[in-house]
Parts: structure tokens; C-alpha cells; sequence
């Protein structure tokens, strides 16, 4: 079989999120116009020790197999040219990369972690670019010390799945339903309102919230998206706060995906950064949001959604919305 016939990534996309919403194999490879036993095979191949199918990984890992794999600074000559150049102006790694995800937002092979250009700089073959770069780095060391294997202090949500594994559709907006989601805080940090945001059409939903725990996170956030139509609820992205704990129940509850930001990063989601701030005219900071009824929640969220956005050529996100689902 030749390189054309084989699985591509938007296929492999197409195949997890058919898995989501409960597609049988068969349903999917008939839809797909491929074997049964085709997306059986690539089903069974590339699940995760929770049998949770990861296309991007499984893209990676075909095209390791076929020998088509390359680092990424291997293959794109301006993302070598500016990182070199950065490091050669004494940038650290870690300074790189923030800058990168600033000024790239919406080319995915223009970022770079810290750790891919550590390990680029160190496994360079020894001679003297190897050894020019390391010596822009702020410890002159030969080899790299081993990382500490203790537990993360930090306490990672169990199953991430990272904003890197997220759809082209989705940074592009090219396809609604997908969505971003955040806390506000309100008094001293005792009281919350979450707040979702349709990347496309700018749609706002504001969640009165009880309490900010995973469970009463999840089941509110789900009561509200359920309510949408199917095509409406695509994705949801969101940072690593740990509401969202229970984010493998909220995909079974609403079969959108949930994709987590990296830490400190609120740049990848700029769509709900900028509605905070618009929802922070009606409730500023300090408001102790249990002493906000739910009809003045909902009574924000429709004057939000009733006011025109530059962003949808002055549409207001209920006429976005209704023009797509038409």
C-alpha cells in the first residue's frame, strides 16, 4: 500500500471522535470509506493504558514506523533560525518558548518547549555548533542531569489530554461548537461563577456554581452544554485548575472532549481571557457571587450574548449562533 492510501490525521480525528459519541467500528470505517479491520487494527494499536484512542500520538507513531518522523527543529528551518538566534542572544530555553506561544498563537509548528530544545541541544552530534550552543545556556554543563523522578508537587490531573493534541479546526475556528472554559472568583476566593465561551460565535454561558470542587464543577458545566444542540458541543478547552478533575465523566456525560492549556499559558485561551474581562463589568472583583441570584447570572449572559462583537462583524453571538445552525 502505498504512503497515500495509509490513515491521515484529520481520519484519525475523525476516528476518536466517532469512538466519543459511541460510533461502531463498522459505522465508522463504512463513513470513512475504509476497511473495517482497517480502523479496527488502528483502534487497537494506538489505545492508552485506559483504552482512550490518541490520534496525534498515533499519527507520530505511523510515522515514526515508516521512517517520515522528524524533530521539529529538524524540519522547520525558521523555527531553528529563531530559536538559535535567541539562544545566541543568551535567551534561556524556558524564554523561548513563552515568546514563541505569544507571538505564534495560531501556527502549532511554530512552538517549542523548553524540554524539546534541551533535548534538541543535547543530542546534537559533538563538534562545534554543540558545543557553541551550550555554551549560550546558563549552566555550561556537557550532558544533561537526569530529572528528579519524585512525585509532582504540583498534583497533575489524572488523563490530560493537551491543548497540543487539539484539532487544527478548532485554533483555526473554522468549525463551531468548541469551546473554552474558566473560573471567576469572587470574595476573598470563597464564591465562583464558571464561564464558557463558543470560540466561533463568541456564545457566553455563565454557570452559577454552589460550590467549585470537581464534581459540582462537572455536573453544573454539563447541565448547561447539554442543552445545546449536538453540533454545538465539539470541545471544551480549559486550564489545569483542579475543578476539572472529573473531566473523563464530563466527556462521557457530553461527549465533548476536553483539552487542557499548559500551566500559566491563559494566551491559549484568549477567547474566554477576553470575555472575563467583559463579565467582570457586571460582576467586579469582590463580588460575592452567592449573594447573586441565578436570574442575575442569566440576565448578564443574555445582555453578553444580545450586544454586537467586533469579532463576528458586529454580530451579536445569538444571530452567530441561530445563522449556524440554519
Amino acid at each position: 500500500m502505498s504512503y497515500y492510501n495509509r490513515l491521515t490525521i484529520q481520519e484519525r480525528e475523525d476516528i476518536k471522535y466517532g469512538l466519543l459519541v459511541g460510533e461502531s467500528i463498522r459505522s465508522l470505517a463504512l463513513r470513512m470509506g475504509r476497511s473495517p479491520s482497517t480502523v479496527y487494527r488502528e483502534v487497537k494499536r494506538n489505545c492508552d493504558d485506559d483504552g482512550e484512542y490518541r490520534p496525534c500520538l498515533a499519527d507520530q507513531l505511523a510515522r515514526r514506523r515508516r521512517g517520515l518522523y522528524a524533530r521539529r527543529l529538524d524540519r522547520n528551518d525558521a523555527l531553528r533560525l529563531i530559536a538559535f538566534s535567541m539562544l545566541r542572544a543568551r535567551w534561556s530555553p524556558e524564554q523561548i518558548s513563552v515568546w514563541l506561544k505569544l507571538n505564534f498563537t495560531e501556527d502549532c509548528d511554530m512552538r517549542l518547549s523548553h524540554e524539546s530544545l534541551y533535548t534538541y541541544l543535547y543530542a546534537l552530534p559533538r563538534g562545534s555548533l554543540r558545543k557553541e550552543l551550550l555554551s549560550y545556556l546558563r549552566q555550561h554543563r556537557k550532558s544533561r542531569r537526569p530529572r528528579s523522578r519524585g512525585e509532582d508537587r504540583r498534583g497533575q490531573i489524572p488523563d490530560m489530554i493537551s491543548i497540543e493534541e487539539r484539532p487544527a479546526e478548532v485554533a483555526d475556528r473554522s468549525v463551531p461548537g468548541h469551546w473554552e472554559g474558566d473560573l471567576i472568583l469572587g470574595k476573598h476566593n470563597r464564591t465562583s461563577l464558571g464561564t464558557l465561551v463558543e470560540r466561533t460565535t463568541r456564545t457566553v454561558i455563565l454557570v452559577p456554581l454552589e460550590s467549585r470542587d470537581a464534581e459540582s464543577v462537572r455536573k453544573a458545566f454539563a447541565r448547561e452544554l447539554k442543552s445545546l444542540p449536538r453540533q454545538m458541543r465539539l470541545s471544551l478547552t480549559y486550564d489545569q485548575g483542579k475543578e476539572m478533575a472529573e473531566h473523563r465523566l464530563f466527556t462521557k456525560d457530553t461527549k465533548m472532549v476536553v483539552y487542557f492549556a499548559h500551566p500559566a499559558s491563559p494566551w491559549e485561551r484568549g477567547t474566554n481571557e477576553n470575555t472575563n474581562g467583559l463579565i467582570r463589568q457586571f460582576f467586579p472583583k469582590g463580588t460575592d457571587f452567592s449573594e447573586v441570584s441565578r436570574y442575575q447570572i442569566k440576565k448578564v449572559q443574555h445582555l453578553l450574548n444580545g450586544r454586537p462583537r467586533k469579532a463576528t462583524g458586529f454580530q451579536t453571538p445569538y444571530e452567530a449562533f441561530k445563522a449556524l445552525l440554519q
